[in-house]
């Protein structure tokens, strides 16, 4: 906040040492010690009440949107892509066990086909 160096603090340290004088500059330090350390626990707490209350505009936000979204809603988003997949698997079970009840069948064509040429070679 406050670009303070070296020489700014010894500028001060010396105008203090002359206005105050020697006997009273460690009580002086002592006081202003203090008040600094209650303006900083003053600013921290502020900015924990700050950040606190951010939070909670934040979770009212959270909260706001998810009653405009309701769970419903987003199951039914879920639930139709998930519908499609079972829709299109169960089109392809269907196909393959076709196939399959399409191929067994030919092979029981052939084989009385078979079965019935064997018969005339056995009448021969």
């Amino acid at each position: 906040m406050f670009d303070i160096g070296f020489w700014e603090l010894g500028l001060i340290s010396v105008i203090a040492l002359l206005v105050v004088g020697p006997e009273r500059l460690p009580s002086l330090a002592r006081t202003v010690g203090l008040w600094l350390g209650k303006a900083r626990s003053m600013l921290t707490s502020i900015k924990d009440e700050i950040d606190r209350e951010v939070k909670v505009d934040e979770i009212k936000k959270a909260a706001q949107e998810a009653v405009q979204n309701p769970v419903g809603q987003t199951i039914g988003e879920t639930v139709d892509p998930m519908r499609t997949i079972k829709q299109e698997t169960e089109k392809v079970m269907n196909d393959a066990k076709s196939q399959f009840e399409g191929g067994n069948k030919n092979e029981k064509k052939d084989a009385v086909k078979a079965a019935s040429s064997n018969e005339a070679y056995d009448d021969v």
